[in-house]
């Protein structure tokens, strides 16, 4: 499943901050190391497990590599959370509820 993919790329919190750093705007591998203490194969894995859940895209130019977060697996995500977000708000509502019953 495609959620599964995705889900599980952003579980690493080093996944987490290169997809975050990517959210600002396209960059190379090289720019999204600074400031983090991993090795040139380390961030290639990365980049290659969120490419492959769909998150990230790539963009050749010239002899340099260029970076992005892929709308498209956004819109899954978004899609995904559309599916719970009528839930919740029925689930504060009985809990404000018990918590008023509680405080009688």
């Amino acid at each position: 499943m495609v959620e599964d993919d995705i889900f599980r790329a952003l579980a690493d919190p080093t996944r987490r901050a290169i997809f975050e750093k990517l959210a600002a705007g396209s960059m190379n591998a090289s720019a999204l190391r600074q400031g983090m203490a991993i090795s040139q194969p380390a961030m290639s894995q990365h980049l290659a497990v969120l490419r492959g859940a769909g998150l990230v895209r790539e963009a050749r130019q010239g002899r340099f590599v260029n970076y992005d977060v892929d709308p498209a697996g956004l819109a899954l995500i978004a899609q995904w959370l559309a599916k719970y977000r009528a839930y919740w708000p029925a689930r504060v509502d009985a809990l404000e509820a018990v918590l008023k019953e509680m405080d009688q």
